[in-house]
C-alpha cells in the first residue's frame, strides 16, 4: 500500500444511528422522584395520565392525574410536545398505555417507574377516597 493510500474508515457515529434500538430502551421511564421534583418546582407543560380502571382511579391516584380512558377523545387537542407521564396497575399495562399514546403522535411519553406504589413510597401527594 502506498503512503497516500489509506484504509477505508467506518464512520462510527452514522453506524450507531442506523442500529435498531431495543424495545425496552425506546420508551423512557421516569423516576417518581423526578416527577415530584418537577411538580414542586411548578414546571408547566406536563400531564399525568392514570391508565388504570375508573374504580382504582377513584380510590386513589396521583394528585392532578387524569384518567386516560376519560381524556382519550380529547387528546387530539393536546400539543404533541407536552411531557406525558403515565402509570397503570403494572409495568406491562403502563408500557401498553404509553405505546398507545406514542402511536397517537405523542413523542414525549414516559412511564412512571413503579406506578402509584412507588409514588406513595416517596410521599408523593395523592387524592381520592383512600388519600
Amino acid at each position: 500500500m502506498s503512503p497516500e493510500a489509506k484504509p477505508p474508515t467506518v464512520n462510527q457515529t452514522s453506524l450507531e444511528q442506523t442500529l435498531p434500538i431495543p424495545p425496552e430502551q425506546q420508551m423512557p421511564v421516569s423516576s417518581p422522584q423526578a416527577l415530584k421534583q418537577r411538580l414542586e418546582w411548578g414546571e408547566p407543560a406536563l400531564t399525568i395520565l392514570d391508565a388504570r380502571d375508573n374504580e382504582s382511579f377513584l380510590e386513589e391516584h396521583i394528585t392532578g392525574a387524569m384518567l386516560l380512558e376519560f381524556v382519550e377523545d380529547s387528546l387530539s387537542s393536546m400539543s404533541d410536545d407536552r411531557d406525558i407521564y403515565v402509570y397503570a396497575d403494572g409495568e406491562e399495562n403502563a408500557k401498553q398505555a404509553a405505546e398507545k399514546l406514542r402511536n397517537k403522535g405523542f413523542n414525549r411519553v414516559s412511564r412512571i417507574e413503579g406506578g402509584l406504589a412507588n409514588w406513595k413510597s416517596i410521599a408523593g401527594p395523592t387524592e381520592g377516597r383512600a388519600a
